[in-house]
């Protein structure tokens, strides 16, 4: 609406609106100072003015143009909690970056609770000589007392002892309870048998297992064999072969030279006892095997023989 504190403007005013031109009109408001607001239209056709003027006019800023078209370009944000949402179009926060301890490994894997990398079975360690009585047993009794998975057998036809002379041995057959011979040689002569040490073998054995076991009539299968002489040693060589294999199971079989004396025997004791500590300590023993005879050799004085068989 165009105003004026003039009365006889605003008696004349709508008469002159509608005769005069718009250039007519501007040049009489400015020849005339007459002051000029913007309010209530009194002709319709006027009242459509620039909306940008009739906000300075009223004093209410104009929004910016970015504004605006965010308003009217930007997409709607879905809400996180609707499953079918689209991505949400907003800037990425930034996230700050540590790097790690000088005592932190790049590529470090959590312990486990076991602390092994892979699980190793324990070997069964299997000692022969020919009559499963005295070297046998004495290698049984070491690696049982010890902790060691261990049994033990004899190669021989039969189980011979010494008897009160050299053309007169005491035999048994295997499977004979080390009881039965400890109460049958005390029976016949305990002096005799205490004074060489048969009884205190005995005892020990019978302590041990039940009776004295031939390995040709075994079926167990050991991952080590360890011999206590040359004869024992082709023995079970010859047995292994001609069982032919069928499991594909590899032993490795180990001779240590023995004299077949009590005295020799607890001396070789402790020399088994390297030997299999050596030998379980190991991760793969088809690879150090050689290694740890080796220094089996250098430590202790017993000839060694080393062969590969399969069960």
């Amino acid at each position: 609406m165009i105003r004026s504190d003039d009365s006889e403007w605003n008696l004349y005013r709508p008469v002159f609106l509608m005769v005069a031109g718009q250039s007519d009109l501007r040049k009489y408001l400015i020849f005339n100072s007459v002051s000029w607001t913007l309010d209530e239209p009194a002709i319709p056709r006027l009242a459509r003015g620039d909306p940008r003027i009739q906000r300075v006019a009223s004093g209410s800023p104009a929004p910016p143009p970015l504004q605006q078209q965010q308003q009217h370009h930007s997409a709607p944000i879905w809400p996180s909690t609707d499953p079918y949402a689209a991505p949400s179009q907003t800037a990425p926060q930034p996230v700050s970056y540590e790097p790690p301890s000088a005592g932190t490994s790049v590529n470090a894997v959590p312990p486990s609770g076991n602390g092994a990398s892979r699980y190793k079975p324990r070997p069964v360690f299997c000692i022969v000589c020919a009559s499963n009585q005295n070297r046998s047993m004495e290698g049984h009794h070491v690696l049982h007392k010890a902790g060691y998975r261990v049994i033990s057998y004899g190669t021989g036809s039969a189980v011979r002892l010494p008897g009160p002379s050299i053309d007169k041995p005491n035999i048994y057959s295997f499977g004979t309870p080390y009881n039965t011979i400890y109460e049958e040689l005390r029976s016949k002569d305990a002096h005799l048998y205490t004074a060489n040490g048969l009884l205190q073998m005995l005892d020990r054995n019978r302590r041990i297992k039940l009776a004295p076991e031939r390995w040709q009539e075994s079926r167990t299968i050991a991952d080590i064999v360890i011999t206590c002489e040359e004869r024992c040693f082709d023995a079970v060589c010859d047995d292994l072969l001609g069982r032919g294999g069928d499991f594909n199971k590899p032993v490795h079989i180990i001779n240590i030279e023995i004299k077949d004396n009590h005295e020799e025997a607890l001396i070789a004791g402790k020399a088994m006892l390297d030997l299999a500590g050596a030998i379980e300590s190991s991760q793969d023993i088809d690879e150090d095997i050689d290694r740890i005879l080796q220094v089996q050799q250098e430590r202790h004085p017993h000839s060694i023989l080393h062969a590969v068989a399969f069960y």
